[in-house]
């Protein structure tokens, strides 16, 4: 089933996030009508966009919400580090499984025509590759278990949905390690690239990095990532589906990348007392490239951009200082 998105009423919940930042330009250009849901303040979210400030952990928020919408994304998640996931489950998991639930039940009791559900690649099991049709025969790392299973829980809900009432219009993706403008780049919480970014800007020299760089991560910038959902809904796919380069690049590659945009005499210093993580851990993307869909910008493309919107945005984003916030 094709979905036509031009001109249509869609409604994205956690839009005022990174990827909700680049989903709600991509759909202000089909002319859609956009009502974004958030609890964060919407900094900057263009003057055509219906923003509402609504609590989503609430069933009859969702409902009024999603009353007179055709479409819904649901971006909204929980965004930290592994540390924090590890420190603070109970933040992690307990608003996950109350907005995800309420917000697709809310969304197939109001008929809506199409939904996508951001699930995660915290869904799968350590492996080298993560592939689409294993995450039901293993469990979530112990590192990831609480969000894990959160988001498993909600690609459990559509299936539940398709097998009671027929409803097979939901679509699945699960991204891989996503950055861009509006991430979160609080050098003690942020994901990898956020926080080298922050510290090179900031002045920290030399750079220190854990491990010895040679592990390999598998990252898409969160245009791309906005792109993968547009295209998954407007080509109605159901199936679980992974948004990543497939491609990997190592945490050396990452550093020197950000180096060389900023300030390529920074020097780097590896902390090898510290842990590296698993060698290697990729998104198999073949899924995503039969249905039409390959990554389009590249890690230094990507870094570059995301660089210039830090230096150029660091008033704004000292004044929202809200590294644990719901929106992806």
């Amino acid at each position: 089933m094709k979905n036509n998105l031009e001109g249509k009423r869609v409604l994205v919940t956690g839009g005022t996030g990174m990827i909700g930042r680049y989903l709600v330009d991509k759909l202000l250009a089909k002319k859609c009508q956009v009502t974004v849901v958030s609890l964060d303040e919407p900094d900057g979210l263009p003057s055509e966009v219906n923003f509402v400030k609504l609590d989503l952990t609430i069933l009859g928020n969702c409902m009024m919400a999603c009353e007179g919408q055709e479409y819904v994304f649901n971006l909204i998640g929980i965004k930290g580090s592994p540390k924090m996931s590890r420190e603070r489950p109970a933040s992690f998991m307990v608003p996950m499984l109350m907005f995800n639930t309420a917000m697709m039940e809310a969304a197939m009791r109001c008929n809506i025509k199409w939904y996508l559900y951001t699930s995660s690649v915290g869904v799968y099991h350590p492996a080298e590759v993560f592939k689409e049709d294993d995450v039901w025969s293993t469990f979530p790392s112990d590192n990831d278990k609480h969000p894990g299973w959160a988001k498993r829980i909600g690609e459990l809900q559509a299936d539940a949905y398709k097998i009671q009432y027929g409803r097979d219009n939901i679509s699945i993706v699960r991204p891989a390690n996503v950055y861009g403008k509006w991430d979160n780049f609080d050098p003690a919480n942020a994901m990898v690239i956020p926080s080298l970014i922050n510290r090179v800007v900031s002045g920290e020299r030399p750079l220190s990095v854990w491990g010895d760089g040679t592990p390999i991560r598998d990252f898409i910038y969160a245009g791309d990532c906005a792109e993968g959902m547009i295209h998954m809904v407007e080509n109605g796919v159901t199936q679980p589906v992974n948004l990543g380069s497939g491609d990997g690049v190592s945490i050396k590659e990452i550093a020197e990348t950000i180096i060389d945009a900023y300030d390529p005499t920074i020097e780097i210093e590896w902390d090898i007392s510290k842990p590296k993580g698993d060698a290697r851990r990729l998104m198999d993307t073949t899924r995503a490239e039969s249905y039409g869909f390959k990554c389009r910008t590249s890690i230094a493309e990507g870094v570059k951009d995301t660089i210039g919107w830090f230096m150029e945005n660091r008033d704004l984003y000292k004044k929202r200082n809200n590294y644990f916030t719901k929106g992806s």
